[in-house]
């Protein structure tokens, strides 16, 4: 019986020995399964690489193992992490907080079934029947043709003649988009000058220049005419005229207009490849406008006729999913009681998950990461599967601290529903509901790694550890503040949620934008402030590369390093890229062996040749001050500011330190980096330009408590420099920290919208009555 006793109780821990993936030094953990367990440490201690490189990636390699080969062979191949053993694992479900893409036909009801059942809905008992639901569907256009087949009957051959229909609920017009995209003229030309006087402000249309004589010398317009005095024909033929051969100066060239002539060579390419300067202007020249045929709706008009108690599926789709669960509740219809069970179900997931504010028709690559992470977790919480393993990365990021304690509500009831949970998070509210902490350190990088302490929250307030002795830190609110030195001012800012908001951002100092999840503060700043000169946006977007892109070819550190190289060994810059000339050649500068194995895991090698550097013999055989290129590579940015004392790749690494990124070595793969990670690193390249508007988007996520000091300390740099810093942000100690703080809400979505305070973080505490005030009042104590 004692034996029986043992082996039950050995499958109640997920069993974890000597895990070395990335940074990790042999982890040996033992996890309670049906328990919350949360994961703690320094940034870059080893967190992520235990749960989601370690658990969470080896439960799902193994259960993809169990298909069909046949199936195997269409599903993303997953490697097997470095780990001796990994016992009693349960099928894992990730929830993480990469943004669900910026597909423009994905939107909240596609992403989370609830935009299908409503189109089944209108389909069965929507007035006047359009059609089966895909005739409410705006990815399905409606199509019609006909025409001869020839099939083989009987040993002959026979001509049939066959039409087909296919009803779908696409307007025709933005193809189910919902928005047009527009030329703004007044951002391409003056109208009261003339062509040879400059009117043209598109960049690189200098008015002595071959762009612009293609117009002045074409015979079509008048050069020396002010535009606004153009005729019709004039006008027509200078922004639309079609391609047509001229001569001009006996040289055969041809004409086109300017709209189409943009529109070729700068809006129809990626923004994200275009220079800055044209960048700016592409941004300031094209608008979208919502569709003038379907309103922004996205469906055509049969759609939009179909309706249920006088609304149509347009009309559901837009409303506030708080009123939808309202209206929904008023559809009684026996024929469709089952479905309805199913749609008011997800429906009030969406608010018990703190989303009601949001609209079915929301673009989802507009939702933060915040929101996208919690729309994932909508399926899962009326899911009757127990024994899972829910795996979640920082589930308060982009959540108020009102916010918090809904989604501690929500980690509770999926662990009392009989589920493991496993979070990955650094906020106390969180840590201080878990059942179990793994706390990993005693730093980040090659200095973590490492187990510091496993317990309870008790025991980890007297562990000694940096995240036990920072537990219970609370930020003081200021002294003094700073004086703003003139303001940013938005009138009438309307998008999303907001009511005709006029606010005045201070410049030269440190202003904080807060408020509940879905209030509307990003609508606010992201809406309106980028449109004004000289501001930075860094935002958790993902960088965009390869898995040869690194931080120091991203900063452009690489450039400097690989001229220090040649000058000092008199050879050639490209020989020190792993990119070019100086790559390994048998594995091409990548470190590894990549070996496909068809519809099993692919087999990465460390190279034998190399020994995992990319770099060839004759490369590796060239020092500078004793070190060679894949030695430099591997260094931490701390490390490398010490070995690179001066110049411009020493000033980017001391900004690298600066925003908490000392630890990340400059060779490092781009795509292991996290959302807070990859923010940091875009401010670290950021910083250069002074006098700037610096809009930061949730700094402090995936930093530690440890690490939000130093993270104060960058910004005050920020402002003593002379730039305007401007935060959105829910973290206590950046608020407490600010000069400013503009506070909107009260509530979300239309509850929200609204300015609901504007002043110093001691006025807030003081005399305010808003959430954020409580939440603050409770924080500093006062």
């Amino acid at each position: 019986m004692a034996s029986e006793s043992h082996i039950a109780d050995s499958h109640e821990v997920i069993r974890v020995v000597g895990a070395r993936e990335n940074n990790l030094k042999g982890v040996s953990v033992e996890i309670p399964k049906r328990r919350l367990t949360v994961f703690t440490g320094v940034s870059g201690s080893g967190k992520s690489s235990l749960v989601f490189g370690t658990i969470a990636n080896e439960s799902q390699r193994l259960i993809n193992e169990t298909y069909p080969t046949f199936v195997q062979q269409f599903m993303g191949q997953l490697s097997r992490p470095e780990v001796d053993a990994l016992e009693n694992v349960s099928p894992a479900i990730i929830v993480d907080q990469e943004r669900m893409g910026s597909n423009a036909r994905s939107t909240v009801g596609t992403a989370t079934d609830a935009h299908a059942m409503l189109r089944l809905l209108f389909s069965r008992i929507g007035q006047p029947h359009v059609g089966s639901p895909q005739a409410f569907s705006f990815n399905i256009p409606s199509v019609s043709g006909a025409g001869a087949i020839t099939l083989e009957k009987g040993g002959k051959q026979v001509k049939e003649r066959r039409s087909f229909e296919i009803t779908g609920g696409m307007c025709p017009r933005c193809e189910g988009l919902g928005e047009v995209s527009d030329v703004d003229l007044d951002e391409l030309y003056d109208k009261t000058k003339s062509l040879q006087d400059g009117a043209i402000q598109v960049p690189g249309y200098n008015p002595d220049g071959w762009m612009v004589r293609g117009f002045t010398e074409s015979g079509f317009v008048d050069p020396a005419k002010p535009i606004q005095d153009f005729t019709e024909q004039e006008l027509a033929d200078f922004l639309y005229k079609e391609p047509t051969k001229v001569k001009i100066q006996n040289i055969n060239m041809t004409y086109e207009g300017l709209v189409p002539k943009i529109t070729k060579s700068m809006l129809q390419k990626d923004r994200d490849s275009l220079q800055p300067h044209i960048r700016a202007f592409v941004d300031r020249a094209v608008k979208f406008l919502p569709c003038p045929d379907c309103g922004g709706t996205r469906l055509n008009e049969g759609a939009r006729s179909s309706k249920i108690d006088g609304i149509s599926i347009a009309d559901a789709a837009a409303m506030q999913i708080t009123d939808l669960a309202t209206w929904l509740d008023t559809v009684d219809d026996p024929s469709v009681a089952p479905l309805m069970v199913g749609l008011r179900q997800t429906i009030a997931s969406f608010i018990d998950i703190g989303l009601g504010y949001l609209s079915l028709d929301r673009a989802s690559g507009t939702l933060s990461g915040g929101e996208a992470q919690r729309t994932k977790m909508i399926r899962h919480l009326g899911s009757a599967l127990t024994d899972i393993t829910y795996v979640f990365d920082e589930p308060t990021a982009g959540l108020h601290p009102h916010d918090i304690q809904r989604m501690n509500r929500l980690l509770k009831l999926l662990r009392d529903k009989g589920n493991t949970v496993l979070v990955v998070e650094h906020k106390p509210e969180v840590i201080e509901i878990a059942d179990h902490i793994v706390d990993l350190g005693p730093g980040a990088g090659r200095a973590g790694g490492e187990v510091q302490y496993e317990g309870d929250v008790a025991g980890l307030r007297t562990s000694g550890t940096i995240t036990g002795r920072h537990l219970d830190d609370r930020a003081r609110l200021k002294q003094s503040t700073r004086a703003a030195r003139g303001v940013l001012e938005i009138r009438g800012a309307t998008q999303h949620n907001l009511k005709n908001v006029d606010v005045d951002v201070p410049l030269g100092i440190l202003t904080v934008v807060t408020g509940v999840a879905g209030s509307g503060k990003s609508s606010l700043i992201h809406g309106n402030v980028p449109g004004f000169d000289d501001v930075v946006v860094v935002d958790q977007a993902p960088i965009k590369g390869n898995r040869r892109s690194s931080p120091a070819t991203y900063t452009g550190i690489l450039d400097t390093i690989r001229s220090a190289f040649a000058k000092a060994n008199g050879v050639k810059p490209a020989l020190f890229s792993a990119n070019s000339e100086g790559a390994c050649p048998a594995c091409r500068g990548l470190g590894v062996i990549i070996t496909n194995l068809g519809f099993t895991q692919t087999v990465e090698t460390l190279c034998e040749l190399c020994e995992g550097s990319g770099f060839s013999d004759e490369v590796l055989e060239y020092t500078l001050d004793g070190k060679n290129i894949a030695e430099v590579l591997a260094m931490s940015a701390a490390e490398a500011s010490v070995f690179f004392a001066k110049g411009p790749a020493h000033t980017t690494l001391m900004r690298m330190i600066d925003v908490g990124l000392g630890y990340i070595t400059l060779g490092q793969a781009l795509n292991t980096l996290s959302g807070g990670e990859r923010q940091r690193l875009k401010l670290a390249i950021s910083m250069a330009k002074k006098g700037a508007i610096y809009v930061l988007d949730e700094p402090t996520t995936g930093l530690h408590l440890a690490d939000v000091e130093n993270m104060l300390g960058m910004l005050d740099r920020l402002v003593e420099a002379g730039n305007s810093v401007i935060v959105i942000e829910h973290h206590q100690a950046v608020m407490a920290h600010a000069d400013w703080i503009i506070d909107i809400g009260p509530g979300a979505g239309h509850d929200g919208g609204s300015i609901v305070f504007e002043g110093t973080p001691a006025d807030l505490v003081a005399s305010a009555e808003t959430l954020t005030a409580q939440h603050l009042r409770e924080y500093v104590g006062a």
